[in-house]
């Protein structure tokens, strides 16, 4: 066992720690562990990998963990962790041998803990190396099984099999748990999508078209952030569910824009590149500092038409008289559900009641905006979550209370070709599911305000 790989397995317990016990992001504490130790790209993979899929599939490590344990068996936090990010890799990692996790492992346990803890992992992980891990498919109930098997929380897999039913609910939790691929969007003002895929298969990246964004490609093969066009900021990275709001918005040149909850600027930045920089984005975040990040990706991205500025989204009508703006856009806060394969841990920390305060949030945002469109003008409405409570309840109840209001029906037909026949269709708008185009879960949709 070499020493690196020895810490790399100790960073990653220490990470698995902070992020679960101490509520830390996983995306962010693992950036600045990289940061800080400055691993090589192979180790910082192998770490990345390790904790993100350990977190992925806690569940499912946990329930494997108790069928080797007694039930009244007391394990410290940091050696049921130990224990699950040894079993990901015995599991799931094909390139790493077992005797080479037991045996780290097992050093791990010693210089943390004693001899009688190394002993027990020890004992625990030759155990599953003979006898291997349960087999989930006779788990009977299939709500339970699903949960179990994609480690999902089990209210959670019961809620969306209540909104969607088992198959759906099966297909995006097993998508949850795979990678996720990396798409970009194009600046047009710099260079054409051609000529970034010409330069980018020189670099021996490879990369294809996007279906969703005349300015969107996904990567395939290769590291983009290691490309000179990344320096260059000749693009941004952005999911392609994501993009597809911009180009929903029916925009024009020289509109006045509201983007009311923008940060980090990915959106913002696209309404302008889709106005060809002309007219203004309004763009507002709750956070001063989260609102500096949009006018810092502005910036770099050669864009002189967003005006970025700190406000709650409630408050707006103190900045905007009535009927100012075309276009609005409210990219609401929301649960997250959507974005699982990035954020994994939030799946662990939502509750049914953040649901419900958050649609409350949305409710008030969109009750507060909508004076501030102009007669004839359109409000774009998404969410990167996937739960009926954030979305469609929340239109039915705006439309409901505004009867001014109502779906814009062209919304439906400027949908992309692979989101026709989609299931998430409904009369309040799409919900993208993240099995539908192998992107984060999204819900749309536009309403056109009456004369």
């Amino acid at each position: 066992m070499t020493k690196q790989s020895y810490n790399i397995r100790n960073i990653a317990l220490d990470l698995l720690m902070r992020i679960s016990d101490q509520g830390g992001y996983s995306h962010l504490v693992i950036d600045q562990m990289l940061k800080k130790h400055q691993l090589e790209p192979r180790d910082g993979g192998l770490l990345t990998e390790i904790v993100y899929g350990t977190l992925q599939r806690k569940l499912t490590l946990e329930y494997d963990l108790n069928t080797f344990i007694k039930s009244n068996k007391k394990i410290d936090t940091w050696v049921k962790w130990l224990l699950y990010l040894s079993f990901y890799q015995m599991k799931y990692l094909d390139k790493v041998p077992d005797h080479a996790v037991i045996h780290e492992s097992v050093e791990i346990a010693k210089r943390k803990g004693h001899k009688g803890i190394a002993n027990f992992v020890n004992g625990i992980l030759r155990s599953a190396q003979r006898d291997g891990f349960p087999d989930y498919e006779l788990i009977n109930d299939p709500v339970k099984r699903v949960s179990i098997e994609t480690s999902h929380p089990l209210w959670l897999v019961k809620r969306w099999n209540q909104q969607y039913g088992i198959e759906t609910t099966e297909q995006m939790c097993q998508t949850n748990i795979t990678h996720k691929q990396v798409s970009i969007r194009v600046q047009p003002q710099r260079i054409t999508r051609k000529q970034l895929l010409s330069r980018l298969e020189d670099s021996h990246i490879r990369v294809r078209l996007s279906s969703i964004s005349e300015q969107g490609l996904v990567i395939e093969e290769g590291n983009i952030l290691k490309d000179e066009t990344f320096q260059e900021a000749l693009f941004t990275i952005q999911d392609e569910s994501s993009m597809l709001v911009a180009e929903l918005m029916d925009l024009k040149e020289e509109m006045t824009v509201l983007d009311a909850c923008s940060a980090p600027g990915g959106k913002a930045t696209h309404i302008a590149e889709k106005m060809n920089d002309s007219g203004t984005v309004f763009a507002y975040d709750l956070h001063a500092k989260k609102a500096a990040l949009v006018n810092k990706k502005a910036k770099e991205l050669g864009l002189t038409s967003i005006q970025a500025a700190q406000s709650d989204a409630r408050k707006l009508q103190e900045k905007h008289v009535n009927h100012t703006f075309d276009r609005i856009l409210i990219d609401a806060p929301c649960s997250g559900l959507g974005v699982l394969r990035s954020k994994p841990d939030i799946k662990y920390n939502k509750t049914s009641e953040d649901i419900r305060k958050l649609a409350t949030i949305q409710k008030e945002i969109l009750h507060h905006v909508e004076p501030l469109l102009k007669n004839e003008g359109k409000l774009m409405y998404s969410t990167c979550t996937v739960d009926q409570e954030e979305n469609e309840e929340v239109i039915k109840d705006f439309l409901a209370k505004h009867p001014n209001y109502r779906v814009d029906p062209a919304f439906f037909a400027e949908l992309p070709e692979i989101l026709q026949d989609s299931s998430g269709r409904s009369e309040w708008g799409i919900q993208i599911f993240p099995q539908d185009i192998n992107s984060d879960g999204f819900f749309m949709t536009r309403l056109v305000k009456d004369s």
